[in-house]
């Protein structure tokens, strides 16, 4: 997939040698030539990161001439000296961003607990400045520079016509587990030549990600990195995007970040199911929300899902411990377009046809729908497999 890399936007990733393997990049460098304005989503962990600390403090805001991404370090649970690491990882992308000043973001994701190879990290940086480009390979090797133990890079992007101007719009994402809403161990970063105030680009960008990057899941554990950050540098030219113009960027904005926000559970660890569940006829939006992460979350439900199980019983109950009042009686559950489940009573149906169309496929839909009001929301998850279990056992080997 080519992607129209937005205007003055260069980048680059090399390996800088955090992670053992040579041939994965594990450092990566944005630089915008104007200034832009940024604006950033976190975790809402009550154990966040250094980085996550640094960029909150900082957006949204303008000035910002460079993103640095590391991988395979996560400088989380770092402490005071986490926090300099940081600063100084910024300070370290500025310089390598070249001529004129401003300020820089960080992005950092692995392993918790480990203060960060700066010196490799400041060599790497280096390197990314010697070769970058905004071409597909560039914009290819800077999305690898984020990812842990993903198996493909994610990446996506929009063109639009914005009062007589194209503007340019492309995503780079990663993530595979410690997914959770709100948000999981995924890292983002959207770059725009459009322009945008700090307070349109924050709005936006909420907005957005409450409703793609919030909506997933794999493993329920929420990550002490995840970040999403927006940078729009105005390139593109014009006075920044208000009314049906602003409206038609946040359309084009939300196309991005639903893709690549579906790319992550895509590549969940150890997947062999997507799941897409929907659940409607909710007393309100958050009400569909809490019960969606419940049964998304169920060791129980992805086990079934993973072994082509209709087992109806573990998503009722997972929907029942969900701490949203509704009446039961008025329940129905559908499984890739199966009845199992209407008005609190089993349906007819047969077994092996539901069971061989979770089998032979990768996408399962799930359908909630109950009687309280008109909430609802769509969630997408994985199933649990045992290829995630080795996978995480061996994390650290």
């Amino acid at each position: 997939m080519s992607i129209a890399i937005p205007l003055g936007y260069r980048m680059s990733g090399v390996h800088c040698g955090i992670k053992r393997n040579a041939t994965r990049e594990d450092c990566g460098l944005v630089v915008s030539d104007p200034p832009a304005v940024a604006a950033g989503v976190y975790t809402s962990n009550l154990v966040f990161a250094a980085p996550v600390a640094f960029d909150r403090a900082r957006t949204p805001g303008e000035g910002f001439r460079a993103v640095a991404v590391n991988s395979g370090n996560a400088n989380a649970c770092t402490g005071e000296r986490g926090l300099a690491d940081a600063a100084r990882m910024a300070d370290l992308a500025v310089a390598a961003a070249g001529e004129g000043t401003g300020q820089a973001l960080v992005l950092s994701t692995g392993i918790i607990g480990e203060f960060l190879p700066l010196e490799k990290i400041g060599a790497g940086l280096k390197r990314c400045a010697e070769q970058l480009g905004n071409n597909q390979e560039s914009l290819v090797l800077t999305a690898r520079s984020m990812m842990t133990t993903d198996t493909v890079h994610k990446l996506s992007g929009r063109t639009l016509e914005v009062g007589g101007r194209s503007v340019r719009i492309a995503g780079m994402a990663k993530g595979a587990a410690m997914i959770a809403p709100r948000m999981g161990t995924m890292l983002g970063l959207v770059l725009t030549d459009a322009a945008l105030s700090p307070a349109a680009a924050q709005r936006a960008l909420s907005s957005v990600v409450d409703d793609t990057f919030n909506c997933i899941s794999v493993d329920g554990h929420m990550s002490t990195n995840d970040t999403v950050l927006l940078l729009a540098n105005g390139a593109a030219g014009g006075s920044p995007l208000e009314g049906s113009e602003f409206e038609r960027f946040c359309a084009a904005l939300h196309e991005v970040c639903g893709e690549l926000a579906r790319a992550i559970p895509n590549d969940g660890e150890g997947a062999t199911h997507v799941i897409t569940l929907d659940v409607a006829g909710c007393a309100s939006r958050d009400a569909a929300r809490q019960i969606a992460q419940s049964v998304a979350d169920s060791p129980l439900v992805k086990t079934a899902v993973a072994g082509g199980d209709p087992n109806w019983g573990r998503i009722i109950s997972a929907a029942g411990y969900a701490g949203v009042p509704f009446d039961p009686r008025k329940i129905q559950l559908k499984v890739n377009g199966f009845l199992l489940y209407d008005s609190g009573a089993p349906a007819a149906f047969v077994a092996a046809e539901v069971s061989a169309s979770i089998r032979d496929q990768r996408d399962t839909r799930i359908e909630l729908t109950f009687g309280e009001g008109n909430g609802k929301i769509r969630f997408i998850t994985t199933d649990l497999t045992a290829e995630y279990v080795r996978l995480n056992a061996d994390y650290h080997t």
